[in-house]
């Protein structure tokens, strides 16, 4: 914006007061909006538009100094003529007015009409740029204005009235930002874009902070219109002709109402209904067939599985029997001898009587002795060929090196003088042992074990740990003693005991003792220090089996031995004869699965089974090492039956809140 004067103006910043543009620019700009000009250029807040400084000013050529000189006078006189004219109209309404409208004055803010105080606004300035003008007649001068505190501002309330509002200027504290605005491309004029000084509404404090979901959610809402869409079709009339031949003819159908129309869709519906469950029918019917052959096919596969598992067990059964090398082997020997016998038995007492009865069970007797002779003689060779071999094996595992794994994986071996020692040992060994050496080569071997062996200087030593056996009258280690849970005294040794047992009860213990093992190895399983199971004997778990489960499974009461296992009655404690029940497998891995046995198992079975486990109790509780487990199982049956009770007292108050 440039004057005719040597200096130029510059658009005042934000905030300082002066925000209406020098007197030459307004007349300038009434006179743009007069004659209509449109060619206006925007002035966006990025860019605040070219600004001339004086050094600029005085570098502009002279011709077009006085051009825009010119325009400024010719501005100034119109502007002039403008204002003799406005003062002028305002002395003839001041006349006019009333003597308490014309001395007063209204503190009070109105704002009743917008527009005149719009039009009254920019009147205050041009006022006092006129008086500028007065003073300095050949050039408009820019001062450096300042904005009161309090403005009055003309009103006009009604067609003749007028009044007076006193309008209080609020002060920002801060610099108002750029807004934007144009400029006049004819004449270089800027015109900034105003913003309101109203201040925002503040929000009532209501003492405490709250998170409303209001300031975070717009509510939108879609309204469809219909726009509307204005065609015309061409026909034929006189001079212009339309070809006919793309025209389609379309008749009317048959009307129908809404109930009609309604009704075809639920029909059709049902339609689909019926297709659709037909269809689903079919696929649940097809899915039960493939499960019905699944299941048929798991069943035959299991019912061969067993099969052939039990065909395997009798071979290998019939295998030992031929061939008898351990004494579980000889113990299924006897116990089908005294079947055979009480067969035979039966069969000559229920045929026979007198003198044939008499002889026939003599030659059953005879029979009787030829087959234990028969026994004994495959026992000693089995006891020599054991012998062998469990000498071989102590040897070997003796001289073995001492191994351990490190932290990283790998195995590590040392030899010690207790190794070397064990591996002189089994050479010697086997060198006697083999048969058909030469003479020389034997009595070098004898002179090196005789060299070898030694007698301890104490033999008092040997005869630690040693007990008297009341039947062969023989002094033995404590491990040839087969010692009960419920024993309280040393009874017979070992080979006493099987010899009775080969004279008489002839009973095998095989099947007792894969039992005792099986259950050995799920007890391990657990880690959880379980203890008892490695303290009950193959005699207790024998009496355990046969006196109180009735060797038959407490479920479907299966009597074969060789299906049955002994797992945990309740899992969370470890076991003992009063925490067990006997099962086959497959019911025992089922039972292993649930989670409270109350609700799995009717209240008279799980009665039954707790009566099977006091009769446990009170036979082992004739053992010594089996009090301080009794007392403890007894301390946890208290500690579990409390909480129950008091978990039934909760439930029962909750129930009775509620």
């Amino acid at each position: 914006m440039e004057d005719a004067s040597d200096s130029c103006f510059e658009v005042p910043p934000e905030g300082s007061g002066a925000e209406q543009p020098p007197a030459s620019s307004q007349g300038n700009a009434v006179r743009e909006a007069e004659n209509g000009d449109a060619a206006e250029k925007p002035l966006l807040p990025e860019s605040s538009g070219p600004v001339r400084s004086e050094e600029g000013c005085n570098q502009m050529p002279p011709q077009e100094q006085s051009i825009l000189e010119e325009q400024e006078q010719s501005s100034l006189a119109q502007w002039e003529q403008h204002e003799e004219v406005r003062r002028e109209e305002q002395t003839s309404q001041n006349s006019a007015l009333p003597e308490n409208t014309a001395s007063g004055t209204v503190t009070e803010s109105m704002t009743e009409d917008n527009e005149t105080i719009r039009r009254t606004g920019p009147n205050f300035e041009k006022t006092m740029q006129s008086e500028n003008q007065e003073h300095f007649p050949g050039k408009v001068v820019q001062q450096d204005y300042h904005m009161p505190d309090v403005i009055t501002v003309r009103v006009q309330t009604d067609s003749d009235s007028f009044q007076e509002v006193v309008v209080k200027i609020e002060r920002p504290t801060y610099n108002k930002p750029f807004l934007g605005g144009f400029r006049s491309m004819r004449t270089g004029v800027e015109f900034h874009n105003a913003g309101s000084q109203t201040r925002c509404k503040k929000r009532p404090n209501k003492g405490t902070q709250s998170f409303c979901r209001e300031t975070q959610t717009v509510w939108e809402k879609n309204k469809p219109l219909q726009t509307r869409n204005t065609t015309s079709t061409q026909m034929t009339k006189i001079g212009l002709y339309v070809s006919n031949m793309t025209d389609k003819l379309i008749s009317p159908g048959k009307y129908f109402t809404a109930e009609e129309y309604h009704k075809r869709r639920l029909e059709a519906v049902i339609v689909l209904q019926k297709y659709f469950r037909r269809w689903h029918a079919i696929n649940v019917v097809q899915n039960l067939r493939e499960q019905k052959r699944l299941r048929l096919l798991w069943e035959a596969d299991e019912e061969l599985r067993k099969k052939n598992e039990k065909e395997e067990k009798l071979r290998k059964e019939y295998e030992r029997k031929l061939n008898p090398k351990t004494k579980e082997d000889f113990e299924l020997l006897y116990h089908d001898l005294e079947l055979w016998m009480q067969e035979e038995t039966e069969r000559i007492n229920r045929t026979l009587t007198g003198a044939e009865r008499k002889a026939a069970l003599c030659a059953l007797l005879e029979q009787e002795a030829q087959l234990i002779a028969c026994f004994g003689r495959h026992k000693l060779n089995a006891n020599e060929e054991n012998q062998h071999k469990a000498i071989l094996h102590l040897l070997d595992k003796c001289a073995q090196p001492k191994r351990w794994k490190a932290y990283d994986g790998k195995i590590t071996e040392m030899d010690t003088q207790d190794t070397l020692r064990a591996r002189e040992l089994l050479e010697i060994y086997r060198s006697i042992s083999t048969k058909d050496i030469p003479k020389d080569e034997r009595t070098d071997v004898l002179l090196t074990l005789r060299c070898t062996v030694k007698v301890p200087q104490d033999p008092l030593k040997l005869y630690k740990n040693v007990y008297f056996c009341h039947s062969c009258e023989n002094y033995l280690p404590s491990t040839e003693f087969l010692i009960p849970a419920n024993s309280h005294t040393i009874g017979r040794c070992r080979l006493c005991y099987k010899l009775d047992n080969e004279a008489r009860r002839r009973e095998s213990y095989l099947k007792y003792r894969l039992i005792l093992e099986n259950l050995r190895k799920s007890e391990a399983d657990y880690q959880d220090d379980s203890q008892i199971v490695f303290l009950v004997q193959l005699t207790d778990l024998q009496y355990l089996i046969e006196n109180i489960w009735n060797c038959q499974s407490a479920l479907s009461a299966w009597g074969e031995l060789y299906d049955l296992v002994m797992v945990r009655w309740d899992k969370k404690h470890e076991w003992s004869p009063w925490n067990t029940i006997l099962l086959t497998k497959e019911e025992a891995d089922a039972h292993l699965k649930l989670c409270n046995l109350q609700e799995a198992y009717e209240a008279a079975f799980i009665f039954r089974i707790k009566q099977k486990h006091i009769r446990a109790k009170n036979y082992f509780a004739q053992i010594p090492a089996m009090s301080s487990f009794l007392h403890r199982s007894d301390n946890q049956a208290n500690a579990s039956s409390y909480e129950t009770h008091n978990s039934s007292m909760k439930s029962a108050e909750v129930k009775e809140v509620h």
